[in-house]
């Protein structure tokens, strides 16, 4: 079920910064530096996972295993993207009731049209305003818990424009939604604009190389919002690295200093060797083969 510190949070005004994680290496070293949550990016998870781009290739079963793997060697609260619900109606309430009973504690679900892209790339459309708010009613109604919380996000800005899109947050935020999402805005003045015109704890997407400008968490809170998730961070950070390190190996022959590598003894400790080694210890026989 939903870890309800993620709520406790939110109500009680913290901000909460929220790295993107997309598998289990990921998600184990960012559930050890002290965030109030943790979000699985699609992008990311489907990268990750297919090899392939954010355009509504990945199914309902190919994200909520990755994703109920991840809740389950975490303890951060996790933030987990939905996409369009996979489907209809029916789809956004199976979705839904899948991710809480997988523990997820914030799911994310978009007004895009199916097959869904990422939300700072080209040509996205959406789906009517009417569509989307039943989507949250069948959301919030379809949940077993108060703390699973709903977060709706509209991708209207880049083909509609801001006003359009703060319009759909608005009903979103009356539709019962507990966290609104504006994807993209283009400029600081646009966010403050989200802040302002929106009466609903808000969402700030920071993709590095995306549309909207990259703040620090304090200028978010000032401007008004209540989360900031970084998506990208993660699996750019592990491309950059996994580039230099296998160019350095091509390039010389071997790992050379030019490389920073993690500690292989804290990397086996990170996945729970430690545990092992104690099991293996507590139960192990003496070696009888040498006297047979």
């Amino acid at each position: 079920m939903a870890d309800p510190a993620l709520k406790k949070a939110l109500v009680s005004g913290e901000f909460i910064t929220a790295p993107g994680v997309f598998e289990l290496i990921s998600a184990m070293i960012a559930d050890r530096l002290g965030f109030k949550a943790l979000y699985v990016t699609g992008y990311g998870t489907v990268a990750s996972a297919l090899g392939l781009p954010d355009a509504g290739l990945a199914t309902y079963t190919d994200m909520l295993g990755r994703i109920a793997t991840i809740v389950e060697r975490t303890k951060t609260p996790v933030i987990a993207d939905a996409d369009t619900g996979y489907g209809g109606l029916l789809n956004v309430r199976h979705t839904v009731r899948g991710y809480e009973q997988a523990g997820v504690s914030a799911i994310q679900l978009e007004d895009q049209e199916f097959p869904k892209k990422c939300g700072h790339t080209p040509n996205r459309r959406v789906i009517p305003l009417a569509d989307m708010l039943q989507k949250i009613e069948v959301a919030v109604d379809s949940r077993k818990s108060d703390d699973f919380l709903i977060i709706a996000r509209t991708d209207a800005r880049t083909a509609h424009g801001i006003d359009e899109a703060i319009r759909r947050g608005r009903a979103f935020a009356k539709a019962g939604a507990d966290v609104v999402f504006v994807e993209s805005p283009e400029s600081e003045e646009e966010m403050r604009r989200v802040c302002e015109e929106i009466d609903a704890p808000l969402l700030a997407n920071m993709v590095n190389g995306g549309r909207t400008p990259l703040l620090p968490a304090d200028r978010l809170q000032e401007l008004g919002y209540a989360i900031g998730i970084h998506p990208a961070v993660g699996f750019l950070s592990m491309g950059a690295a996994l580039q230099r390190a296998y160019a350095d190996l091509q390039t010389n022959g071997e790992t050379t200093d030019a490389v920073d590598l993690y500690d292989f003894s804290r990397f086996s400790e990170l996945l729970g060797f430690a545990d092992v080694w104690e099991f293996e210890k507590r139960y192990a026989r003496p070696d009888t083969t040498a006297a047979e």
